[in-house]
Protein backbone atom coordinates (compact mmCIF):
# COMPACT_ATOMS: atom_id res chain seq x y z
CA UNK A 1 0.00 0.00 0.00
CA UNK A 2 0.59 2.03 0.71
CA UNK A 3 -0.13 5.44 1.89
CA UNK A 4 -1.85 6.02 -0.52
CA UNK A 5 -4.75 3.59 -0.16
CA UNK A 6 -4.59 3.82 3.28
CA UNK A 7 -8.30 5.29 3.81
CA UNK A 8 -9.62 2.44 0.89
CA UNK A 9 -8.04 -0.60 3.14
CA UNK A 10 -9.12 1.29 7.02
CA UNK A 11 -13.03 0.94 5.31
CA UNK A 12 -12.35 -2.40 3.71
CA UNK A 13 -11.00 -3.59 7.18
CA UNK A 14 -13.96 -2.94 8.79
CA UNK A 15 -16.02 -6.02 6.39
CA UNK A 16 -12.80 -8.14 6.44
CA UNK A 17 -13.97 -9.58 10.16
CA UNK A 18 -17.75 -9.62 9.58
CA UNK A 19 -16.78 -12.00 6.62
CA UNK A 20 -14.03 -14.22 8.41
CA UNK A 21 -16.47 -14.72 11.28
CA UNK A 22 -18.97 -16.18 8.71
CA UNK A 23 -16.61 -18.62 7.61
CA UNK A 24 -15.56 -19.66 11.02
CA UNK A 25 -19.37 -20.83 11.08
CA UNK A 26 -19.41 -22.20 8.03
CA UNK A 27 -16.99 -25.01 9.15
CA UNK A 28 -13.74 -25.57 7.79
CA UNK A 29 -12.28 -26.43 3.85
CA UNK A 30 -12.63 -29.59 2.34
CA UNK A 31 -10.03 -30.68 -0.40
CA UNK A 32 -12.86 -29.53 -2.94
CA UNK A 33 -12.81 -25.67 -1.41
CA UNK A 34 -9.32 -25.75 -2.21
CA UNK A 35 -9.63 -26.83 -5.76
CA UNK A 36 -12.51 -24.78 -6.65
CA UNK A 37 -10.60 -21.23 -5.10
CA UNK A 38 -7.91 -21.77 -7.96
CA UNK A 39 -4.19 -21.27 -7.77
CA UNK A 40 -2.24 -20.63 -5.03
CA UNK A 41 -1.28 -16.89 -4.08
CA UNK A 42 2.41 -18.19 -4.04
CA UNK A 43 2.54 -18.23 -7.89
CA UNK A 44 2.26 -14.46 -8.54
CA UNK A 45 5.38 -12.53 -9.61
CA UNK A 46 8.96 -13.66 -10.84
CA UNK A 47 11.47 -14.73 -8.29
CA UNK A 48 15.18 -13.13 -8.64
CA UNK A 49 17.39 -15.67 -6.20
CA UNK A 50 20.11 -13.19 -6.90
CA UNK A 51 18.01 -10.63 -4.95
CA UNK A 52 19.54 -8.85 -1.92
CA UNK A 53 17.48 -9.36 1.17
CA UNK A 54 16.34 -6.12 2.49
CA UNK A 55 17.02 -4.46 5.76
CA UNK A 56 14.75 -2.66 8.08
CA UNK A 57 11.95 -4.86 7.83
CA UNK A 58 8.85 -5.37 10.30
CA UNK A 59 7.67 -8.81 10.40
CA UNK A 60 4.71 -9.75 12.72
CA UNK A 61 4.23 -12.84 14.46
CA UNK A 62 0.76 -14.48 15.33
CA UNK A 63 0.64 -17.88 16.71
CA UNK A 64 -2.41 -20.04 17.66
CA UNK A 65 -1.78 -18.78 21.44
CA UNK A 66 0.61 -16.26 22.96
CA UNK A 67 2.08 -17.53 26.03
CA UNK A 68 2.19 -20.99 25.26
CA UNK A 69 5.52 -22.70 25.82
CA UNK A 70 5.38 -24.33 22.05
CA UNK A 71 4.82 -21.37 20.12
CA UNK A 72 6.89 -19.07 22.80
CA UNK A 73 9.70 -21.06 21.54
CA UNK A 74 8.99 -20.63 17.68
CA UNK A 75 8.55 -17.01 17.81
CA UNK A 76 11.78 -16.71 19.69
CA UNK A 77 13.73 -18.21 16.74
CA UNK A 78 11.95 -16.07 14.29
CA UNK A 79 12.92 -13.20 16.31
CA UNK A 80 16.40 -14.07 16.83
CA UNK A 81 16.69 -14.82 12.95
CA UNK A 82 15.26 -11.17 12.50
CA UNK A 83 17.76 -9.32 14.62
CA UNK A 84 20.05 -11.43 12.61
CA UNK A 85 19.16 -10.24 9.24
CA UNK A 86 18.68 -6.81 10.32
CA UNK A 87 15.34 -6.43 10.63
CA UNK A 88 12.36 -6.16 13.78
CA UNK A 89 9.96 -8.54 14.96
CA UNK A 90 6.61 -8.34 16.82
CA UNK A 91 4.19 -10.60 18.50
CA UNK A 92 0.63 -10.33 18.56
CA UNK A 93 -2.18 -13.10 19.37
CA UNK A 94 -4.87 -14.28 21.46
CA UNK A 95 -4.27 -15.98 25.00
CA UNK A 96 -6.54 -19.14 23.96
CA UNK A 97 -5.85 -21.24 21.69
CA UNK A 98 -9.46 -21.25 20.16
CA UNK A 99 -10.03 -17.61 19.90
CA UNK A 100 -10.31 -17.59 15.83
CA UNK A 101 -12.15 -14.16 15.69
CA UNK A 102 -9.22 -12.84 18.07
CA UNK A 103 -6.78 -14.44 15.81
CA UNK A 104 -8.61 -12.93 12.53
CA UNK A 105 -8.60 -9.05 14.58
CA UNK A 106 -5.15 -9.65 14.89
CA UNK A 107 -4.58 -10.10 11.42
CA UNK A 108 -6.24 -7.09 10.64
CA UNK A 109 -4.46 -4.76 13.20
CA UNK A 110 -0.54 -5.87 11.26
CA UNK A 111 -2.69 -5.41 8.26
CA UNK A 112 -3.32 -1.40 9.67
CA UNK A 113 0.18 -1.45 11.08
CA UNK A 114 1.36 -1.66 7.81
CA UNK A 115 4.19 -4.47 8.38
CA UNK A 116 5.98 -5.54 5.60
CA UNK A 117 5.21 -9.28 6.31
CA UNK A 118 3.40 -11.83 9.10
CA UNK A 119 3.79 -15.24 9.60
CA UNK A 120 0.74 -17.27 11.14
CA UNK A 121 -0.09 -20.36 12.80
CA UNK A 122 -3.69 -21.24 11.82
CA UNK A 123 -6.57 -21.67 14.16
CA UNK A 124 -8.79 -22.07 11.45
CA UNK A 125 -7.77 -22.10 8.00
CA UNK A 126 -11.27 -21.06 6.80
CA UNK A 127 -11.62 -18.53 8.93
CA UNK A 128 -8.76 -16.62 8.83
CA UNK A 129 -8.66 -16.78 4.55
CA UNK A 130 -10.13 -13.41 4.19
CA UNK A 131 -8.11 -11.59 6.11
CA UNK A 132 -5.27 -12.63 5.18
CA UNK A 133 -6.00 -11.93 1.21
CA UNK A 134 -6.89 -8.50 2.35
CA UNK A 135 -3.29 -8.13 3.99
CA UNK A 136 -1.96 -9.74 0.45
CA UNK A 137 -4.06 -7.06 -1.54
CA UNK A 138 -1.99 -4.60 0.76
CA UNK A 139 1.34 -5.76 -0.37
CA UNK A 140 2.31 -7.74 3.04
CA UNK A 141 3.86 -11.01 2.32
CA UNK A 142 2.37 -13.46 4.24
CA UNK A 143 3.89 -16.95 5.53
CA UNK A 144 2.51 -19.95 7.62
CA UNK A 145 3.85 -22.06 10.09
CA UNK A 146 3.06 -25.08 12.05
CA UNK A 147 -0.64 -24.75 10.78
CA UNK A 148 -1.12 -24.15 7.41
CA UNK A 149 -4.40 -21.83 5.84
CA UNK A 150 -5.67 -22.82 2.14
CA UNK A 151 -3.10 -22.00 -0.45
CA UNK A 152 -4.20 -18.93 -2.40
CA UNK A 153 -4.36 -17.15 1.55
CA UNK A 154 -0.70 -17.33 1.64
CA UNK A 155 2.95 -16.68 0.03
CA UNK A 156 4.02 -20.01 1.43
CA UNK A 157 3.60 -22.40 4.09
CA UNK A 158 6.51 -23.55 6.54
CA UNK A 159 6.29 -26.83 7.07
CA UNK A 160 7.02 -29.22 10.79
CA UNK A 161 8.71 -31.92 8.74
CA UNK A 162 6.91 -34.33 5.94
CA UNK A 163 4.84 -36.84 6.58
CA UNK A 164 7.09 -39.23 5.16
CA UNK A 165 9.76 -38.24 7.11
CA UNK A 166 7.69 -38.38 10.17
CA UNK A 167 5.93 -41.93 10.04
CA UNK A 168 9.66 -43.59 8.80
CA UNK A 169 12.02 -41.77 11.44
CA UNK A 170 9.20 -43.25 14.30
CA UNK A 171 9.59 -46.67 12.92
CA UNK A 172 13.46 -46.52 12.45
CA UNK A 173 13.80 -45.26 16.21
CA UNK A 174 11.40 -48.15 17.42
CA UNK A 175 13.46 -50.81 15.43
CA UNK A 176 16.77 -49.69 16.71
CA UNK A 177 15.38 -49.61 19.96
CA UNK A 178 14.28 -53.37 19.97
CA UNK A 179 17.20 -55.27 17.65
CA UNK A 180 15.27 -55.33 14.32
CA UNK A 181 13.24 -58.39 16.40
CA UNK A 182 9.76 -58.86 17.10
CA UNK A 183 5.93 -57.88 17.75
CA UNK A 184 5.11 -54.01 17.60
CA UNK A 185 2.36 -52.01 18.21
CA UNK A 186 1.21 -48.48 17.00
CA UNK A 187 -0.84 -46.06 19.36
CA UNK A 188 -2.81 -43.68 17.24
CA UNK A 189 -5.20 -41.18 18.26
CA UNK A 190 -8.91 -41.09 16.22
CA UNK A 191 -9.03 -44.10 14.00
CA UNK A 192 -10.17 -40.86 11.45
CA UNK A 193 -7.53 -38.62 11.90
CA UNK A 194 -6.02 -38.10 8.74
CA UNK A 195 -2.45 -36.65 9.42
CA UNK A 196 -2.47 -40.02 12.04
CA UNK A 197 -3.49 -42.48 9.18
CA UNK A 198 -0.85 -40.94 6.37
CA UNK A 199 1.57 -41.38 8.92
CA UNK A 200 0.96 -44.87 9.60
CA UNK A 201 0.32 -45.76 6.23
CA UNK A 202 4.48 -44.73 5.67
CA UNK A 203 5.47 -46.86 8.64
CA UNK A 204 3.55 -50.17 6.97
CA UNK A 205 5.57 -48.97 4.05
CA UNK A 206 8.75 -48.43 6.04
CA UNK A 207 8.09 -52.19 7.43
CA UNK A 208 8.09 -53.48 3.96
CA UNK A 209 12.39 -53.39 3.52
CA UNK A 210 14.08 -56.66 3.78
CA UNK A 211 15.88 -54.89 6.83
CA UNK A 212 13.00 -55.50 9.60
CA UNK A 213 11.69 -58.70 8.17
CA UNK A 214 12.28 -60.23 11.93
CA UNK A 215 9.48 -57.24 13.41
CA UNK A 216 5.84 -57.65 12.79
CA UNK A 217 3.32 -55.08 13.44
CA UNK A 218 0.14 -56.57 15.10
CA UNK A 219 -2.10 -54.12 16.23
CA UNK A 220 -2.76 -50.73 15.93
CA UNK A 221 -5.39 -49.06 18.57
CA UNK A 222 -7.09 -45.62 18.93
CA UNK A 223 -6.77 -43.58 21.86
CA UNK A 224 -8.81 -40.60 20.64
CA UNK A 225 -6.37 -38.47 21.49
CA UNK A 226 -7.78 -38.72 25.17
CA UNK A 227 -5.14 -39.97 28.49
CA UNK A 228 -7.59 -42.17 29.78
CA UNK A 229 -8.28 -43.87 26.94
CA UNK A 230 -4.77 -44.63 25.36
CA UNK A 231 -3.51 -45.26 29.14
CA UNK A 232 -6.03 -48.11 29.09
CA UNK A 233 -5.47 -48.67 25.44
CA UNK A 234 -1.42 -49.35 26.27
CA UNK A 235 -2.65 -51.66 29.13
CA UNK A 236 -5.09 -53.70 26.68
CA UNK A 237 -2.13 -54.13 24.28
CA UNK A 238 0.57 -55.38 26.70
CA UNK A 239 -2.51 -57.78 28.09
CA UNK A 240 -3.45 -59.23 24.04
CA UNK A 241 0.60 -59.47 23.33
CA UNK A 242 2.20 -60.38 25.67
CA UNK A 243 5.37 -61.02 23.48
CA UNK A 244 5.64 -56.93 22.20
CA UNK A 245 9.09 -55.77 21.85
CA UNK A 246 7.65 -51.95 21.22
CA UNK A 247 4.72 -49.18 20.98
CA UNK A 248 5.28 -46.14 18.52
CA UNK A 249 2.47 -43.51 19.61
CA UNK A 250 2.39 -40.52 16.78
CA UNK A 251 0.44 -38.37 19.21
CA UNK A 252 1.60 -36.23 21.92
CA UNK A 253 -1.54 -37.39 24.20
CA UNK A 254 -0.87 -41.18 23.16
CA UNK A 255 2.79 -41.33 24.02
CA UNK A 256 2.53 -39.54 27.34
CA UNK A 257 -0.32 -41.88 28.44
CA UNK A 258 1.28 -44.97 27.24
CA UNK A 259 4.75 -43.27 29.42
CA UNK A 260 2.80 -43.25 31.93
CA UNK A 261 1.68 -46.96 32.17
CA UNK A 262 4.68 -48.27 31.29
CA UNK A 263 7.09 -46.47 34.07
CA UNK A 264 4.67 -48.17 37.01
CA UNK A 265 4.71 -51.27 34.92
CA UNK A 266 6.43 -54.39 35.05
CA UNK A 267 7.36 -53.74 31.16
CA UNK A 268 9.49 -50.17 32.27
CA UNK A 269 12.59 -50.63 29.99
CA UNK A 270 11.69 -54.03 28.84
CA UNK A 271 8.58 -52.96 26.10
CA UNK A 272 10.33 -49.58 24.36
CA UNK A 273 8.17 -46.89 23.34
CA UNK A 274 8.74 -44.19 20.98
CA UNK A 275 6.16 -41.32 18.53
CA UNK A 276 6.14 -37.84 18.62
CA UNK A 277 6.24 -35.90 22.31
CA UNK A 278 7.34 -32.71 23.69
CA UNK A 279 10.22 -32.86 26.23
CA UNK A 280 8.70 -31.25 28.77
CA UNK A 281 5.78 -34.21 28.73
CA UNK A 282 8.48 -37.02 28.06
CA UNK A 283 11.24 -35.84 30.21
CA UNK A 284 10.33 -37.48 33.51
CA UNK A 285 10.05 -40.48 31.54
CA UNK A 286 13.50 -40.14 29.43
CA UNK A 287 15.45 -39.69 32.73
CA UNK A 288 13.83 -42.76 34.77
CA UNK A 289 14.43 -45.54 32.05
CA UNK A 290 10.87 -45.67 30.81
CA UNK A 291 11.68 -43.84 27.21
CA UNK A 292 15.34 -44.11 25.38
CA UNK A 293 14.34 -41.36 22.39
CA UNK A 294 11.76 -39.90 21.02
CA UNK A 295 11.01 -37.44 18.43
CA UNK A 296 8.93 -33.90 17.05
CA UNK A 297 9.87 -31.05 15.38
CA UNK A 298 12.52 -28.16 16.66
CA UNK A 299 9.62 -25.01 17.17
CA UNK A 300 12.46 -22.57 17.22
CA UNK A 301 13.86 -23.84 14.08
CA UNK A 302 10.63 -23.69 12.95
CA UNK A 303 10.21 -19.95 13.23
CA UNK A 304 13.98 -19.26 12.62
CA UNK A 305 12.75 -20.68 9.01
CA UNK A 306 9.42 -18.81 8.81
CA UNK A 307 11.53 -15.72 9.88
CA UNK A 308 14.05 -15.95 6.90
CA UNK A 309 11.28 -17.37 4.46
CA UNK A 310 9.57 -13.67 5.24
CA UNK A 311 12.08 -11.43 4.45
CA UNK A 312 12.96 -13.67 1.23
CA UNK A 313 9.37 -13.19 0.60
CA UNK A 314 9.83 -9.13 0.90
CA UNK A 315 13.26 -9.35 -0.80
CA UNK A 316 12.18 -11.09 -4.21
CA UNK A 317 14.37 -13.87 -3.95
CA UNK A 318 11.58 -16.01 -3.84
CA UNK A 319 7.41 -15.94 -4.86
CA UNK A 320 6.64 -19.24 -3.46
CA UNK A 321 6.41 -20.72 -6.53
CA UNK A 322 7.49 -24.57 -6.63
CA UNK A 323 11.08 -25.29 -7.64
CA UNK A 324 12.50 -21.94 -6.44
CA UNK A 325 15.17 -22.30 -3.70
CA UNK A 326 16.96 -19.93 -1.09
CA UNK A 327 19.09 -19.97 1.52
CA UNK A 328 18.63 -20.00 4.89
CA UNK A 329 21.26 -19.93 7.59
CA UNK A 330 23.22 -22.20 5.97
CA UNK A 331 20.72 -24.56 4.38
CA UNK A 332 19.02 -24.45 0.99
CA UNK A 333 15.57 -24.82 0.95
CA UNK A 334 13.26 -25.85 -2.54
CA UNK A 335 10.09 -24.96 -2.36
CA UNK A 336 7.30 -27.68 -3.09
CA UNK A 337 4.14 -28.33 -4.02
CA UNK A 338 1.18 -25.35 -3.62
CA UNK A 339 4.06 -23.49 -1.88
CA UNK A 340 5.14 -25.62 0.81
CA UNK A 341 8.53 -25.61 2.56
CA UNK A 342 9.22 -28.33 4.60
CA UNK A 343 11.32 -27.52 7.40
CA UNK A 344 13.14 -31.40 7.22
CA UNK A 345 13.51 -34.48 9.36
CA UNK A 346 12.50 -34.36 12.75
CA UNK A 347 14.43 -33.89 15.85
CA UNK A 348 15.26 -36.80 18.01
CA UNK A 349 14.98 -36.36 22.40
CA UNK A 350 17.24 -38.24 24.41
CA UNK A 351 18.50 -38.01 27.92
CA UNK A 352 21.69 -36.26 26.10
CA UNK A 353 19.64 -33.11 24.84
CA UNK A 354 16.09 -33.48 26.18
CA UNK A 355 16.74 -30.82 29.00
CA UNK A 356 18.31 -28.01 26.00
CA UNK A 357 14.11 -27.74 24.96
CA UNK A 358 11.56 -25.71 26.75
CA UNK A 359 8.04 -26.66 25.52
Amino acid sequence: MRKSSLRRTCAALAAVTSLALAATACGGTTKEDVKNEGTSAATAGKADPNAELKKGLTVGFLPKQVNNPYFTSADKGGEAALKELGSSYKEVGPSSATDTAGQVSYVNTLTQQQVDAMAVSAQDPGALCTALKQAMKNGIKVVTYDSDTTADCRNAFVSQASAEDLGRTEVQLLAEQIGYKGEIAILSAAQTATNQNTWIDFMKDELKDPKYKDVKLVKVAYGDDDAQKSFQQTQGLLQEYPNLKGIISPTTVGIKAAAQYLSGSKYKGKVKLTGLGTPNDMRKYVKNGTVEAFELWDPAKLGDLAARAAVALVSGQITGKEGETFKAGETTYTIGKDGVISLGKPTVFDAKNIDDFNF
